[in-house]
C-alpha cells in the first residue's frame, strides 16, 4: 500500500498540476504520515539525481542574453549575492542554526531558490536533513511571495520595469518569479526572466567558493589544518564537477552551432525540471519529525529575516533608481 502511495505521488508531481513546492509538499505529507516506503532512494541516488539536474538547466541559459540582461546591474546584482551571504551568515550565528543549513538557505535566498540549494548542497556535502530543511524554507516563502508581491506592486503603483527587476532580486526560485511577473504584465515577465537568468548565473562561482570553504580538514594536534594530501579521496570527493559541466552546458547553449534546433534545449530543459521535482519529493520524504524539531523552526526563521531585507532593499533600490 506504502509503494502505491509513493509511486501515485511522484506521478501526479510529474503531471501538469505538479510543481516542485507541490513535490516537495506532497513528500513531506508522505513523510509524516505512513513513512517513506524506499528509503534506499535516499543519499547516493537522489544527490545525483539533483547534480544531474542542475547540468540540464545550464541549456536554458544563453549567456549573450544574461549579459545583456546584467551589464548594467552587475555591482547591483554583486551587493545584494553577497551582501545576503554576508548576512546570512550572522544571522545564522545568531540564531544558531547549523553552518550548512544557514549556507543552504543564504545561498537560496541571493541568488535562485532551489536550483542554488542544489548546487551548492552537494558541493558543501551536505545532508538530506538539511537539504530538506533548506528546500523547505525557501518554497514556503516563494509561496508566499507569489501571491504578495503582484499586490504590493499594484499599491505602490510600480512601473512594469521596476516590478520585474524587484522580483527578480527578492522571490527566490525562477519559476516563481515567472509567476509573479507574468501576472503583473508582459514587460514585467521579459524584464524579470533575464535579469533573474543573470543572477542565476553566479551559481557557479558561489559553489565553489562554498566548496574551498568547506574543504576536508584533518586534525593535527590540537589545531586544525588542510588535508596535506590534495589527491586524497575525501578531498577528491568534494569537488562540484557537475558544476562545471552546469557551465560547459551553458556555453554549449550560447556558442553550438544555429542549426541545433531550440526544442532541443527546450527538452534538456523540461526533463530538468522533473528531475528537480522528483528530486524535492524524495527529499521530503526523507524529512522527519525529529529533523523539523532539530533544524527547522530556527533555519525557517532565518529565511523568513533575510528575505524581508532582501525584498526592502530591493524595493527601495528600484523605487529609487529606475
Amino acid at each position: 500500500m506504502k509503494k502505491a502511495v509513493f509511486i501515485v505521488l511522484i506521478i501526479f508531481c510529474l503531471s501538469p498540476w505538479g510543481s516542485p513546492p507541490v513535490a516537495l509538499a506532497l513528500g513531506l505529507a508522505l513523510a509524516f504520515t505512513v513513512g517513506n516506503p524506499f528509503p534506499q532512494l535516499e543519499g547516493k541516488f537522489t544527490k545525483y539525481l539533483l547534480q544531474a539536474s542542475v547540468v540540464l538547466l545550464g541549456f536554458g541559459m544563453d549567456l549573450g542574453s544574461v549579459y545583456r540582461a546584467g551589464k548594467q546591474g552587475i555591482l547591483f546584482t554583486i551587493a545584494t549575492i553577497f551582501g545576503t551571504l554576508i548576512l546570512g551568515y550572522f544571522v545564522g550565528k545568531l540564531l544558531g542554526v547549523a553552518s550548512r543549513t544557514s549556507t543552504l538557505i543564504s545561498s537560496g535566498t541571493a541568488i535562485c531558490g532551489g536550483s542554488a540549494i542544489g548546487a551548492v548542497g552537494p558541493a558543501i556535502n551536505a545532508e538530506a536533513d538539511e537539504m530538506s530543511v533548506s528546500l523547505g524554507t525557501v518554497f514556503v516563502l516563494n509561496s508566499v511571495a507569489l501571491f504578495l508581491f503582484p499586490v504590493i506592486g499594484h499599491a505602490l503603483n510600480l512601473s512594469q520595469n521596476q516590478f520585474g527587476v524587484w522580483a527578480a532580486i527578492a522571490i527566490h526560485d525562477t519559476s516563481s518569479v515567472v509567476g509573479a511577473a507574468g501576472t503583473y504584465g508582459a514587460d514585467a515577465l521579459a524584464i524579470a526572466t533575464t535579469v533573474k537568468l543573470a543572477r542565476a548565473l553566479w551559481i557557479a562561482p558561489v559553489a565553489l567558493l562554498f566548496a574551498y570553504i568547506y574543504r576536508p580538514t584533518s586534525q593535527v594536534g590540537e589545531g586544525t589544518v588542510e588535508n596535506p594530501n590534495p589527491k586524497s579521496k575525501s578531498r577528491m570527493s568534494v569537488i562540484p564537477w557537475f558544476i562545471f559541466l552546469f557551465l560547459a552546458a551553458t556555453a554549449l547553449r550560447t556558442y553550438l552551432p544555429v542549426w541545433v534546433q531550440p526544442s532541443i534545449y527546450d527538452s534538456l530543459v523540461n526533463l530538468a525540471k522533473a528531475g528537480m521535482t522528483v528530486t524535492l519529493f524524495l527529499i521530503g520524504a526523507s524529512l522527519s519529525r525529529e529533523t523539523l524539531s532539530k533544524f527547522g523552526y530556527w533555519a525557517l526563521f532565518e529565511g523568513v529575516i533575510l528575505w524581508i531585507v532582501i525584498s526592502i532593499v530591493g524595493l527601495v533600490a528600484v523605487w529609487n533608481l529606475l
